[in-house]
């Protein structure tokens, strides 16, 4: 009888130890695998981050020279053309920008054109409403048809964006073209010069 009682405790013992080494095991898998898991997550995230570094880079890259012919051919900075071709078309991603080649949300009518949905500040809020826009063939092309519009101004008042243009620095400008009311945003004028500041715009100003 106790031979076969001290039999019952040594395999107890030994399911006991084995139960155990099985729980250290499962700790030690979870364990892992979140560390593993985190990782890959982290690496994952900073793929994304790194791609979409590299589109910003790219986009200013294919936006500043013509920005920068433009300014020096007509004295509208580099800096604020590049900062509005951002802010306006979402890094060349909107659909007007990617399809219709239009970086600056410029308006438009007849065959050239296309109607989009767009998004205006009207009476203290955000309004989601239509609107028609112009289309063309290039980036290069809608940069100097917004230089133009900084140049010969709008229907009602050819000189609306002279100060733009008679700024002596990005900051001035940006404050210009919200006075201006070129966009209906009442932030517009910080935004550009933050999205400046941010990605060292005011080098292609020299």
């Amino acid at each position: 009888m106790a031979k076969k009682r001290r039999s019952k405790m040594r395999h107890s013992k030994k399911l006991f130890q084995h139960r155990w080494l099985i729980g250290i095991l499962t700790v030690i898998v979870l364990f892992l695998g979140a560390y593993v898991g985190h990782h890959f997550y982290q690496r994952y995230q900073q793929q994304i981050i790194e791609r979409q570094q590299n589109a910003k880079r790219l986009f200013i890259k294919q936006v500043a020279p013509e920005a920068q012919a433009m300014q020096k051919k007509y004295n509208v900075p580099a800096s604020i053309t590049i900062a509005q071709a951002i802010l306006e078309s979402d890094w060349g991603s909107s659909k007007l920008a990617a399809k219709y080649h239009n970086l600056f949300g410029i308006k438009g009518t007849g065959e050239n054109s296309q109607v989009l949905t767009t998004k205006e500040y009207v009476n203290g809020k955000w309004i989601t409403t239509k609107g028609r826009f112009k289309v063309y063939s290039s980036w290069s092309e809608s940069i100097k048809d917004h230089t133009k519009l900084m140049i010969n101004g709008t229907d009602y008042n050819s000189q609306n964006y002279q100060a733009v243009t008679q700024a002596s620095n990005y900051k001035e400008a940006a404050k210009a073209l919200q006075e201006a009311h070129y966009a209906t945003d009442p932030d517009y004028a910080q935004k550009l010069i933050s999205v400046i500041q941010t990605y060292k715009l005011y080098n292609y100003d020299k």
